[in-house]
Protein backbone atom coordinates (compact mmCIF):
# COMPACT_ATOMS: atom_id res chain seq x y z
CA UNK A 1 0.00 0.00 0.00
CA UNK A 2 1.28 2.79 -1.24
CA UNK A 3 1.91 5.92 1.83
CA UNK A 4 0.21 9.12 0.81
CA UNK A 5 2.43 11.73 1.86
CA UNK A 6 0.88 15.30 2.91
CA UNK A 7 3.13 17.99 1.42
CA UNK A 8 4.90 20.47 3.88
CA UNK A 9 3.80 24.01 3.74
CA UNK A 10 6.28 26.12 2.57
CA UNK A 11 8.00 28.27 5.03
CA UNK A 12 7.35 32.10 3.50
CA UNK A 13 3.30 31.83 2.37
CA UNK A 14 3.32 35.12 0.58
CA UNK A 15 5.71 38.08 0.33
CA UNK A 16 6.07 40.50 3.00
CA UNK A 17 7.60 44.22 2.12
CA UNK A 18 9.94 45.31 4.26
CA UNK A 19 9.03 48.39 5.99
CA UNK A 20 12.27 49.64 7.89
CA UNK A 21 15.09 48.88 6.55
CA UNK A 22 19.15 48.69 7.22
CA UNK A 23 21.48 51.82 5.73
CA UNK A 24 22.76 49.13 3.39
CA UNK A 25 18.99 49.37 1.63
CA UNK A 26 18.78 52.57 1.81
CA UNK A 27 21.97 53.29 0.30
CA UNK A 28 20.75 50.73 -3.08
CA UNK A 29 17.44 52.85 -2.85
CA UNK A 30 19.51 55.82 -3.63
CA UNK A 31 21.72 54.18 -5.81
CA UNK A 32 24.74 55.20 -3.55
CA UNK A 33 26.85 52.54 -1.81
CA UNK A 34 26.61 52.16 1.86
CA UNK A 35 30.54 54.02 2.30
CA UNK A 36 28.93 57.15 -0.09
CA UNK A 37 25.66 56.90 1.84
CA UNK A 38 27.62 57.12 5.40
CA UNK A 39 29.44 60.13 3.70
CA UNK A 40 27.16 61.85 3.10
CA UNK A 41 24.32 61.37 5.52
CA UNK A 42 24.79 64.13 7.69
CA UNK A 43 24.25 66.47 5.06
CA UNK A 44 21.14 64.18 4.28
CA UNK A 45 19.95 64.65 7.83
CA UNK A 46 20.39 69.06 7.19
CA UNK A 47 18.39 68.67 4.44
CA UNK A 48 15.02 66.86 6.69
CA UNK A 49 16.37 63.19 5.57
CA UNK A 50 14.14 60.73 7.32
CA UNK A 51 16.47 59.89 10.63
CA UNK A 52 16.66 56.28 11.73
CA UNK A 53 14.62 54.41 14.38
CA UNK A 54 16.13 54.76 17.70
CA UNK A 55 15.89 51.07 18.98
CA UNK A 56 16.44 49.20 15.66
CA UNK A 57 18.79 51.44 13.56
CA UNK A 58 16.48 51.07 10.66
CA UNK A 59 15.16 53.19 8.10
CA UNK A 60 11.61 53.84 7.28
CA UNK A 61 11.46 53.11 3.58
CA UNK A 62 8.14 54.81 2.88
CA UNK A 63 9.80 57.94 4.56
CA UNK A 64 13.15 57.76 2.66
CA UNK A 65 10.53 57.46 -1.03
CA UNK A 66 8.27 60.72 0.23
CA UNK A 67 11.78 62.55 1.14
CA UNK A 68 12.86 61.93 -2.25
CA UNK A 69 9.79 63.26 -4.10
CA UNK A 70 8.97 66.17 -2.27
CA UNK A 71 12.74 67.31 -3.91
CA UNK A 72 10.22 67.65 -7.13
CA UNK A 73 7.16 69.36 -5.63
CA UNK A 74 6.41 70.26 -9.51
CA UNK A 75 6.58 66.60 -9.80
CA UNK A 76 4.71 65.23 -6.77
CA UNK A 77 2.53 68.33 -5.51
CA UNK A 78 0.47 66.32 -3.25
CA UNK A 79 3.24 65.75 -0.91
CA UNK A 80 3.91 69.47 -0.89
CA UNK A 81 2.46 71.03 2.17
CA UNK A 82 -0.70 73.66 0.91
CA UNK A 83 -0.07 77.23 0.27
CA UNK A 84 -1.48 79.08 3.40
CA UNK A 85 -3.89 81.40 1.89
CA UNK A 86 -6.20 83.79 3.53
CA UNK A 87 -9.15 82.29 4.32
CA UNK A 88 -12.02 83.28 1.81
CA UNK A 89 -14.82 82.49 4.30
CA UNK A 90 -16.37 85.92 5.47
CA UNK A 91 -16.04 86.80 9.11
CA UNK A 92 -18.71 86.24 11.39
CA UNK A 93 -19.57 89.87 11.80
CA UNK A 94 -19.19 92.43 10.33
CA UNK A 95 -16.71 95.11 11.01
CA UNK A 96 -19.47 97.91 11.58
CA UNK A 97 -21.11 95.32 14.39
CA UNK A 98 -18.18 94.85 15.87
CA UNK A 99 -17.60 97.87 16.40
CA UNK A 100 -21.25 99.03 17.75
CA UNK A 101 -20.55 95.73 19.92
CA UNK A 102 -17.55 97.88 21.11
CA UNK A 103 -19.03 101.02 21.82
CA UNK A 104 -21.78 99.79 23.61
CA UNK A 105 -19.86 98.31 26.18
CA UNK A 106 -17.72 101.40 26.11
CA UNK A 107 -14.63 100.25 25.24
CA UNK A 108 -14.53 102.72 22.10
CA UNK A 109 -11.88 104.76 21.40
CA UNK A 110 -11.82 108.34 22.03
CA UNK A 111 -11.14 110.07 18.09
CA UNK A 112 -8.98 112.40 18.38
CA UNK A 113 -9.18 115.84 15.86
CA UNK A 114 -6.44 117.07 14.46
CA UNK A 115 -5.95 121.29 15.63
Amino acid sequence: MPSTRVPAAPDIRFRVEPGDVPAEKVARRLHISLAAFEACKVRLFMRGFPRPDPDTGNYDLEAVDRWRHRRHPSLFPELTPAESSVSSAAPAKSLGEMARDAFERGKAPERRRNG
